[in-house]
């Protein structure tokens, strides 16, 4: 995992490197757009596709398989910003 942009209050982009299941190079980015007194954060993950990974995604859905560890990971971030507020 290697940072290659970080602009304070608006983007975080991070390269991930994966060795298993198999191996693969993916840009995650997290953006920070203000609401008001809140801030909504989207957390995307984006990278190219092998032919394992077609395979893979034509019977199995990539929101069921990681969906709920972005939301676990987004609840994690959520608790320590607020916690650093008070």
């Amino acid at each position: 995992m290697t940072v290659t942009e970080s602009r304070p209050s608006d983007l975080i982009r991070i390269k991930l490197d994966f060795e298993k299941p198999f191996r693969a190079s993916n840009i995650a980015e997290f953006t920070f757009e203000p609401r008001g007194e809140q801030t909504a954060v989207t957390w995307t993950m984006t990278g190219r596709k092998n032919f394992v990974a077609k395979a893979i995604h034509l019977v199995m859905s990539m929101d069921r398989m990681i969906g709920g560890a972005f939301e676990q990971g987004l609840s994690q971030m959520k608790a320590v910003v607020e916690g650093s507020r008070r």
